[in-house]
């Protein structure tokens, strides 16, 4: 399924409209993306291309949106870093298309992201807010699969002893005992970087996304133990695109329409 020539993109996406519930929690549902970065790169982790782009649709449009922003206090860092140049702005049309040349460029099959249905989510509901639903998917049907790391590290690492016994000295569990799992903890087990932290901007997450993902591909090999790596495990119930729908899709890339 996966071999040496096989290309994937991990991208990872940083979202506003994040609303507390009734309960303390946090409705992930209707989030929206400000920042985006990705990767493409093979299954033991060599990264062939990067990309970082800050959204202007919604980092500068829906400035009262920002404020819902997990990490909203990095705002500042963000307004710096494009006035010096560090980072791209575009709308979600200019990065759309960026991503959609580059997936074409290296022929890419799959998308990945650690916790992949939160990541699919927000695209699709990013592209879908902005285009007033003209466009309710990111990815043009049937062109991408999507992967999740979250689920490979649960049965390449998570599960094994050393993992268990690594996350009880730290007091990484949760309320029913079982250990805890983000990509920061996994960075940190994998690493023995004990005191690292992830930046939560895009493109620097997605480099240890790679990395978690290449460690839980050489894991699964090494222990030859059975790995989940799709997101949906059945096949979605998509119907096939006719001619029409690929001539507008085509037409929507090339010059897309701006709101």
């Amino acid at each position: 399924m996966f071999t040496k020539t096989t290309r994937i993109i991990v991208i990872d996406t940083e979202t506003a409209n994040t609303l507390p519930t009734k309960s303390n929690a946090l409705d992930m549902s209707d989030v929206l993306i400000y920042d985006i970065g990705w990767a493409i790169c093979d299954k033991d982790g060599n990264i062939y291309e990067t990309a970082s782009f800050v959204n202007s649709d919604i980092f500068y449009h829906e400035s009262d949106l920002m404020d819902s922003a997990y990490y909203a206090a990095k705002i500042p860092q963000y307004l710096t870093e494009i006035a010096e140049g560090k980072r791209k702005v575009a709308n979600i049309w200019e990065i759309r298309a960026a991503m959609l040349s580059a997936i074409e460029r290296h022929g890419v099959q799959y998308a990945a992201a650690y916790n992949a249905r939160f990541d699919a989510n927000a695209l699709n509901r990013t592209i879908s807010y902005v285009t007033k639903s003209f466009l309710r998917y990111f990815y043009p049907f049937g062109k991408i699969e999507w992967l999740d790391i979250m689920k490979m590290a649960q049965d390449a690492v998570v599960t094994t002893r050393n993992y268990k016994m690594w996350a009880t000295d730290r007091g990484f569990l949760q309320k029913n005992g079982q250990p805890r799992k983000t990509a920061e903890m996994l960075y940190q087990y994998m690493t023995g970087e004990d005191d690292f932290s992830e930046e939560h901007t895009g493109l620097e997450d997605v480099s240890i996304e790679v990395e978690i993902m290449a460690f839980c591909f050489s894991e699964r090999d090494r222990r030859k133990c059975k790995m989940r790596v799709k997101l949906y495990e059945k096949p979605l119930d998509i119907p096939e695109q006719t001619e029409f729908q690929r001539a507008i899709m085509r037409s929507i890339r090339d010059k897309p329409m701006l709101y």
